[in-house]
């Protein structure tokens, strides 16, 4: 046993076995994980001869006269999409793309600062150094304008060279929290233990954490920072122990998406979302188990379908009884997402999701996790969660 289990009676857990069992059997079924596809880790001779490719490339165009351009996979269009309920969303192999030009006013630029980021990435590999993406914005902060100008050119180069961030030596810092029955060493040698009063930071190199133990029975992601930090007052991870919880903030980042799929790849437990009943809360529930279009040509390093939403459903608004006044109206862009995500290609097998997304449309209204203190403070995790983990409360 990796922990001294101090949580309910091993009873309480049947449904959540039982569940469990039902996963490793589908997995089985299936063959085990989907393989094929996407971006493959890749070796740091890979990683530099990609790079000589591209420029080579370009030195060709440069000789016979031609303008240089970049070729990169369209990732903004639903077309280059496919979906499939054991991966989530990802690119089809044969994808329309679009040129950054050498020659175009609206494009120039963003060739120039491709370029660069390359060379930079270059050294990086060959160095074997890493960088996070903080640091490569302030190289030359006035040259990028902002980091987000960064971020998308980095996506735009794992994208054009099929390779993961992570192969890049280009490293993001997590903003996202992980505390319970786990441990684990980093790649540096350290010793991690999540199971102290407070909460771990995500590591930033998932890639390079081994030795995980665990005896977790289930993993909660919790949506926003201010939900887990009140779990983890009210003793929640020892209450429900043996488990797992990890929170990215809000929509989450690439390393609490990498944390998850290593934890779903490493364990196989069940995977529970606990999320506000609106269009937002649904949103980063979809992207922690079907992905995103912007992340699409590495889904199957991201995805994990395994996932179940636990909470807050919409129809446990009317459930509870929870005080309208609690409840928050709709805004237009609300509406707007929540008519988005029905139409996306997943939502045709979650026939339950439907339901309760379109109670929410139906009542034009939202709830917070929060709303659910005005049953009392500490319903959450006295009530509610006990309740739907002993029965099996998820979707």
């Amino acid at each position: 046993m990796a922990f001294a289990p101090r949580g309910p009676e091993a009873s309480f857990f049947q449904v959540l076995d039982h569940h469990r069992a039902s996963l490793l059997a589908a997995l089985r079924k299936g063959g085990g994980e989907p393989t094929g596809g996407g971006t493959h880790l890749a070796s740091s001779s890979e990683v530099l001869a990609s790079i000589e490719n591209v420029i080579q490339d370009i030195i060709t165009s440069l000789a016979r006269n031609e303008a240089p351009a970049f070729t990169i996979d369209n990732r903004s269009s639903w077309e280059n999409i496919k979906f499939e309920d054991s991966v989530g969303l990802h690119m089809v192999s044969h994808c329309t793309t679009r040129k950054i030009k050498s020659d175009s006013p609206k494009s120039v630029k963003n060739f120039a600062l491709i370029l660069k980021i390359l060379s930079m990435i270059y050294k990086l590999v060959q160095s074997n150094t890493y960088a996070t993406k903080r640091d490569i914005y302030y190289t030359d902060s006035q040259l990028f304008g902002n980091q987000t100008v960064v971020d998308n050119i980095i996506n735009d180069i794992s994208c054009m060279l099929k390779v993961p961030r992570r192969s890049l030596h280009i490293l993001s810092t997590s903003k996202g929290l992980i505390a319970g029955n786990l441990r684990y060493i980093e790649e540096d040698g350290t010793k991690v233990n999540c199971a102290c009063a407070t909460a771990v930071a995500v590591p930033s190199n998932i890639q390079g954490i081994r030795n995980l133990i665990t005896d977790a029975k289930f993993l909660l992601i919790v949506e926003k920072d201010a939900t887990f930090q009140r779990l983890l007052d009210d003793n929640f991870c020892t209450k429900m122990s043996p488990c797992i919880m990890v929170t990215g903030k809000g929509v989450p980042d690439l390393n609490t998406r990498l944390l998850v799929k290593k934890l779903w790849d490493t364990f196989h437990i069940p995977i529970f979302t606990l999320v506000d009943a609106d269009p937002h809360g649904i949103e980063i529930m979809c992207i922690y188990k079907y992905g995103s279009m912007a992340m699409s040509f590495e889904a199957h390093n991201l995805t994990v379908p395994a996932i179940r939403w636990l909470g807050l459903l919409p129809s446990d608004i009317k459930r509870l009884n929870i005080p309208k006044g609690t409840l928050i109206p709709l805004t237009k862009q609300d509406q707007m997402k929540l008519d988005s995500i029905l139409k996306r290609p997943y939502i045709t097998c979650q026939p339950f999701w439907r339901k309760e997304m379109e109670i929410m449309a139906d009542s034009k209204m939202k709830a917070e996790i929060q709303a659910l203190t005005f049953l009392s403070s500490d319903y959450l995790s006295r009530v509610y969660l006990p309740n739907k983990l002993k029965f099996g409360g998820w979707i």
